[in-house]
């Protein structure tokens, strides 16, 4: 098998588990893994901080001026900082899963943040899991993952995170959450959802962690293979 190291791409819906096994791989082959999302949630955390949310509306002008100030960045345990301050499991809540499409839907969020993740995965071995990675980010990327589930599936997988974790939510209240998420990422304007044409489908549906962890690897050693 061909050893150097390439850029991996896991695209697909929310609540779907890419980033668990984008996570799962990275660490199998000694890659560095970048959550894409958890950059775009920690944008979005710090507008609601600053009080640039309201009634749905995101002050445009003051976070595009704001955004050159702030670093998003991951520490050695692959937890997403915002300015240097550890944001998980704050970037993770039903309140900023409520807001982070709105956020990640502007151009100029867009913009500056691949401008970081394509900084981040210059040198290749990395698995950076996102919305765009294949189609924006890395276009090239050797080898292109794009993960989907059912809808009520994919709810029912994060609402039992989310109870795990001590939070009082509703399945309801996470459907609805995903299916507005599924609307606003496919029809954003700017780099909206969507597998590009080179990319596997992977439907986890009914897969377990084992089983779509095993099929990410052999996508990847069939890819080295491939050169």
């Amino acid at each position: 098998m061909n050893t150097d190291r390439i850029t991996i791409a896991v695209d697909g819906y929310s609540s779907c588990g890419k980033s668990t096994m984008a996570k799962a791989l990275a660490k199998r082959i000694g890659y560095t893994y970048i959550d894409t999302g958890a950059m775009y949630r920690s944008v979005t955390l710090y507008a609601m901080r600053q009080g640039w949310i309201r009634d749905g509306e995101v002050d445009q002008t003051r976070l595009e001026a704001a955004l050159p100030d702030l670093t998003v960045d991951f520490d050695p345990q692959g937890r997403c900082r915002l300015n240097g301050e550890v944001v998980e499991p704050e970037i993770r809540s039903m309140q900023v899963s409520s807001q982070v499409s709105r956020v990640s839907a502007l151009p100029f969020v867009r913009r500056h943040l691949v401008r970081w993740q394509r900084a981040m995965g210059a040198s290749g071995g990395v698995v950076m899991d996102g919305r765009d990675i294949g189609t924006v980010v890395f276009p090239d990327a050797r080898l292109k993952v794009f993960v989907t589930a059912d809808a009520t599936v994919r709810a029912q997988r994060r609402y039992d995170e989310l109870r795990s974790a001590g939070r009082q939510v509703s399945l309801e209240e996470v459907l609805a959450n995903v299916r507005q998420r599924d609307d606003m990422d496919e029809h954003r304007a700017d780099s909206p959802l969507r597998r590009a044409d080179d990319a596997l489908l992977l439907d986890n549906g009914h897969m377990t962690l084992e089983e779509q962890n095993e099929w990410m690897y052999q996508a990847y050693v069939k890819a080295c293979r491939c050169k």
